[in-house]
């Protein structure tokens, strides 16, 4: 019997429930795995479902029944896929789950810091508004997104989803032009035009050698507009050093980030020295996981699963 082996079933919520599939088979599933427990854990496994859990070149030559992975994520960075494809082993991911989710995620947290909404909320807890003698008071600055001007770095269906959304709220939207390629066409701003004239940027691009820190402190000394950031995308593509000289120099209005270089994030990681900030958030890569979402990842999981069984692989990487 086919032995089904998936490595990390606590990256879902426990509300998700986890179908099975409907070829006869052997299923186990472990909360977490830690790579030097990878090799023992899918002994014997024809198949292995993975979200963060890495499967390297040397645990594929330890595991000579391996015969299928399924990533439930659309990144499979944490797959050997050379390898892979050296042993024979298909690699599926999944698609098009994140297009509602991770564009409302990016504009919560772009409402949340223009409306300072975190720097109030503190205020109220501490005690603040209750000293003030005033229906209201005004700690924090507001702003309208009407009018202003966001930089989307990266066109792809989600960011064509943020595109949406801000347009909803009457801003002025400009995709940027890759950085430093000319030429793209009409529908792109040119990338420094984007850095030096937006309110708000945010990103949606995967990380790729061409995209790692596109945003670094160079092009935060050029933001004329003194802009929020937003990533819900890859934390490697903002220098998080870099981040957080430009908040302390004033650079940068704020910044909200559900990724970040490593998560869970090191203790000296320097994000985390100005989370007590009012205009800072940082969320635990939460972006993609509506309930909505996470159902729809283990949906194309379990049609990959079968579509192997058949013959018929789908989504294939490899």
């Amino acid at each position: 019997m086919t032995k089904i082996v998936f490595l990390d079933r606590e990256t879902f919520g426990p509300n998700v429930e986890l179908t099975r599939p409907s070829a006869g088979h052997e299923w186990v599933e472990h909360p977490a795995t830690r790579p030097d427990e990878v090799v023992e854990r899918l002994e014997g496994a024809t198949i292995a479902v993975t979200n963060k859990v890495p499967i390297r070149r040397d645990s594929l030559d330890r595991l000579p029944d391996l015969k299928f992975v399924t990533v439930a994520a659309t990144g499979y960075d944490v797959i050997d896929v050379e390898a892979c494809r050296e042993r024979g082993i298909s690699v599926s991911n999944v698609r098009g789950y994140a297009e509602n989710t991770v564009p409302d995620h990016a504009m919560a947290l772009i409402l949340a810091l223009s409306r300072s909404i975190p720097g109030y909320r503190q205020d109220v807890i501490d005690g603040a508004w209750q000293k003030a003698g005033q229906f209201c008071f005004f700690n924090h600055p507001i702003f309208d997104l009407a009018g202003r001007r966001i930089g989307i770095i990266g066109e792809g269906v989600i960011g064509k989803g943020v595109a949406r959304r801000a347009e909803a709220f009457g801003m002025t939207v400009m995709f940027a032009a890759h950085k430093g390629v000319a030429g793209l066409g009409p529908l792109y701003t040119p990338f420094d035009e984007v850095i030096e004239t937006a309110d708000v940027i945010t990103l949606h691009a995967p990380l790729t050698p061409a995209t790692r820190g596109v945003l670094a402190m160079p092009e935060f000394r050029r933001m004329k507009r003194k802009p929020l950031i937003v990533n819900t995308s890859r934390g490697g593509l903002v220098d998080e050093a870099d981040l957080v000289r430009a908040l302390e120099e004033g650079l940068i209005a704020g910044f909200g980030f559900d990724v970040l270089t490593q998560e869970p994030p090191a203790p000296d990681n320097p994000l985390l020295k100005v989370l007590d900030r009012p205009n800072v958030i940082v969320t635990p890569h939460v972006a993609w996981a509506s309930d909505e979402a996470q159902t729809e990842v283990w949906r194309q999981v379990v049609e990959s699963i079968d579509a192997f069984a058949a013959g018929e692989p789908v989504r294939r990487v490899v």
